[in-house]
């Protein structure tokens, strides 16, 4: 009996993110959503601009390379022109809530039938740990030496209280991978994020809470630690929309 392997869709590229990224482990989980729902064969992914930009290495599955935020967008018109397939992007906070905020609303209010896997690690990481629209109040960046100023930059964008206020889509949650508990309650919403596709209920989010130890300056397990103790009480977890179970009360 097989107790652990590898998903299938996994390729056995060797990944080329910095030690302790969590991105292997979001990567792990959305391959075993595509796995255990039979889905393979069908799903294109969309990879953005940012850390994730090579994902096409990673997956077994057809990949499409978008400009900077533009995932939805293309994310849309695969799904129209391809209605059987399954389409999901892999985003993070500058690629998602950034440049492509307008790509992300607008597909949310639509309600694409198209599932979003957005990645918040509250930096930038591939361009060398600058602000990012999610950065914490306070935050050191290499863009706000000082911390984040909210009297100057804004206050941090919490993308799935923002897009559950639209009428428009399906599954908004959020979810954390920095421990064992909240890595199978990932597991659960993501595969939740792309049933909700195979049974054309539309538009479905999941935004992981996720960690940045080369950018952050930290070792990997304090980076975890800072996920719990700082960014988990900013982006509390939870189902923030769900539109079958509330017509199901």
């Amino acid at each position: 009996m097989t107790v652990f392997e590898k998903p299938k869709s996994l390729t056995d590229a060797e990944l080329h993110y910095c030690p302790g990224c969590t991105h292997g482990i979001i990567h792990r989980l959305v391959a075993e959503a595509i796995d255990e729902l039979g889905i393979e064969g069908r799903t294109v992914g969309v990879a953005p601009v940012g850390c994730a930009v090579m994902a096409y290495n990673y997956f077994t599955c057809d990949m499409v390379e978008a400009a900077h935020g533009r995932a939805p967008a293309v994310a849309t018109g695969l799904k129209r022109s391809m209605p059987d397939n399954i389409i999901f992007t892999y985003q993070g906070d500058g690629d998602l809530a950034s440049i492509g905020m307008a790509e992300t609303v607008h597909a949310a209010t639509r309600n694409e039938n198209i599932t979003v896997i957005f990645v918040n690690n509250a930096i930038y990481g591939m361009t060398g740990g600058q602000m990012a629209p999610t950065s914490l109040p306070g935050q050191v960046t290499q863009t706000s030496p000082y911390g984040r100023d909210v009297k100057t930059a804004g206050f941090p964008i919490r993308v799935c209280e923002m897009l559950s206020a639209l009428d428009g889509p399906e599954y908004i949650a959020r979810v954390a991978v920095n421990n064992v508990k909240n890595v199978k309650a990932a597991k659960k919403a993501i595969e939740k994020a792309f049933k909700n596709q195979v049974e054309n209920k539309g538009f479905s989010l999941i935004e992981v809470v996720s960690s940045c130890p080369t950018n952050w300056g930290m070792t990997p397990q304090k980076a975890l630690d800072w996920v719990e103790s700082n960014m988990i009480p900013y982006y509390p977890l939870g189902v923030y929309k769900d539109r079958s179970a509330k017509e199901g009360e």
